[in-house]
């Protein structure tokens, strides 16, 4: 049973409260999950009745009902008796632009679309200056002509906003980039399956309701936005914290100690309690243990970039964990249990994660000695209320996890993972002095992300499925792999691998391989690091290059790889 939901959550403007501003902050993030839910279970309903252009089984033995007449089931291409089959050709150009060629050009169509939202995510920095530049302008403005708030006579008055720098700030949010894109990906969709063969714009809209109603399953978004949340609630940091502190202490307890800690204790606890939760603890460490310390930007760019390919690994100790083993492993794919991820997979990616660490901080040893003292920002400043040092009392932390462990249990399931979201928030409430606010914004931008980047994902199988097929070496099928996961989401690249027939034993370790060891080259790469960069993202002026990142992610990338296919 999974509910589909809209990626898309805007919470209306709220009366004049009733009920004293305290209680109304603890309940905003009740309203939006409320909402979320509500979407989910309304866009369900809206979409349903309809009969799929595509039905499950049949000679195609598709794994699932496709309401959409979009896109083509990969099997049509190889069915001599549908419009769209190739032929007999063995020429992987011509197949291409076979395929391309199809519905219109819409795959082709699609496929320019997304590049040019990757291409977007390279200009965020260049969008967000030109909003600085336009905000520093519309400042000097509204001072000259009086519409600053205190040239007001309301004593709650506002300044005007530059609609300008508004704009180019949204267009500058790595996290909205990929949801911006959908709105092109939706004209596309209303030309070439309403208006381009006649059909009328209506047929369109159906079409495009369909897609985004039925066949986009947004599980995942909507699973990172709450194990996001519940993952920065104050009882799991300080309890991650203390877990850390115990290994780092037994090194030294240094800064130089949290980060080799951090960085190799979070990513394999991904294994258990799933990537997306460990990626926004050990964001979160990383946050407070070192970077608050200022290191320079080249250590900042190796550490992050280190972080995401340890995560992007890390998750494959089991195989429920990591998005795109998540692809494969269940049995009516390619049956992959934990013992064969464990021997397979685990014990490799631990030792790449290892090697990995010790050769950055080799390289990087002499850079510690740089970090600002980690007690000279305290001194003579008052410890702010989220900072605060007093401890969490057991039973708080034990429900803290109980939560954590019913979310990942129910990882698929949202009306189960969301309800017990809603508990826990009534539960922080009554418990409230031991918490920190429940801050909702980080992990909604998040899931919006990873929502756009499913849409999107879902209409690129024609030419990601045919070079995965094509090739018929394990190193170049664990390359090829690696380097379509940096321009794509790698639990894409393994589900769509688990669709292609007569893939070898070989070859599909391979694909995985190849999956989790480009997941830290970009953001897009693996879904939790869109939740680290949103973390982290403030520690880098102009925030995170994806050019610099993947420079700095390139020597893990190759070492972890080299681990898993070499051992």
């Amino acid at each position: 049973m999974t509910t589909q939901g809209c990626p898309i959550l805007i919470a209306p403007q709220a009366p004049e409260p009733k009920v004293p501003p305290a209680t109304m902050k603890h309940l905003h993030p009740l309203l939006l999950i409320t909402l979320l839910l509500l979407t989910g279970i309304g866009s369900t309903l809206a979409a349903g009745g309809n009969d799929p252009a595509y039905p499950k089984g049949g000679d195609w033995e598709l794994k699932k009902d496709q309401y959409a007449e979009f896109p083509l089931p990969l099997p049509a291409y190889t069915d001599p008796e549908h419009a769209a089959y190739e032929g007999g050709t063995d020429s992987l150009w011509e197949k291409l632009k076979s395929r391309a060629a199809e519905q219109h050009y819409f795959n082709l169509i699609a496929t320019i679309i997304f590049i040019c939202a990757i291409i977007h995510t390279f200009l965020s920095g260049v969008f967000r200056d030109m909003a600085h530049h336009h905000e520093e302008r519309h400042k000097e403005r509204i001072k000259v002509e009086g519409r600053r708030a205190e040239d007001k006579p309301q004593d709650d008055a506002k300044d005007d906003v530059s609609f300008r720098a508004w704009f180019f700030h949204t267009l500058g949010e790595v996290e909205a980039v990929f949801g911006i894109w959908v709105i092109a990906l939706l004209g596309a969709i209303l030309w070439c399956h309403g208006i381009a063969p006649g059909e009328g714009i209506g047929h369109g809209v159906t079409q495009m309701k369909a897609y985004l109603g039925k066949d986009v399953n947004y599980t995942e978004p909507l699973f990172v936005i709450i194990i996001m949340a519940i993952a920065a609630t104050r009882p799991i940091i300080r309890l991650s914290e203390a877990a850390v502190n115990k290994i780092a202490k037994l090194m030294g307890g240094t800064p130089a100690a949290w980060w080799f800690a951090t960085l190799t204790l979070t990513p394999l606890l991904g294994s258990f309690i799933t990537e997306p939760a460990a990626m926004t603890i050990a964001a979160l460490l990383l946050a407070k243990k070192f970077y608050e310390l200022k290191p320079n930007p080249k250590f900042a760019y190796a550490t992050i970039g280190l972080l995401f390919v340890n995560i992007s690994v890390g998750g494959t100790l089991t195989h429920f964990a990591a998005p795109p083993v998540l692809m494969v492993a269940p049995p009516d794919r390619w049956d992959w249990d934990m013992m064969f991820m464990l021997t397979n997979f685990g014990w490799k990616a631990t030792v790449g994660i290892l090697i990995a660490n010790i050769i950055y901080f080799l390289a990087f040893k002499k850079h510690f000695d740089d970090l600002e003292d980690p007690g000279a920002n305290s001194m003579g400043h008052q410890t702010k209320w989220e900072d605060r040092e007093d401890p969490v009392p057991p039973v708080v932390t034990v429900i803290h996890v109980l939560f954590l462990a019913w979310t990942v249990f129910t990882a698929h399931y949202p009306p189960l993972f969301l309800g017990g979201f809603l508990l826990l928030l009534g539960f922080t409430e009554a418990t409230g002095h031991h918490q920190n606010d429940v801050k909702m914004r980080t992990p909604l931008l998040v899931g919006f992300f990873l929502a756009g980047l499913v849409i999107h994902g879902g209409c690129q199988g024609w030419w990601i499925s045919l070079l995965l097929t094509s090739i018929d070496n394990d190193w170049i099928h664990m390359i090829g792999a690696t380097v379509l996961t940096a321009f794509n989401d790698n639990a894409a690249v393994t589900f769509l691998a688990s669709q292609a027939p007569g893939l070898g034993d070989g070859a599909k370790f391979a694909i995985v391989a190849g999956a989790v060891t480009g997941g830290g080259l970009t953001v897009i790469a693996n879904a939790p690091n869109p939740a680290g960069q949103a973390i982290l993202g403030k520690y880098f002026e102009g925030g995170v290059s994806p050019a610099k990142l993947a420079i700095a992610a390139l020597i893990p990338t190759i070492v972890v790889g080299a681990a898993l296919m070499l051992l």
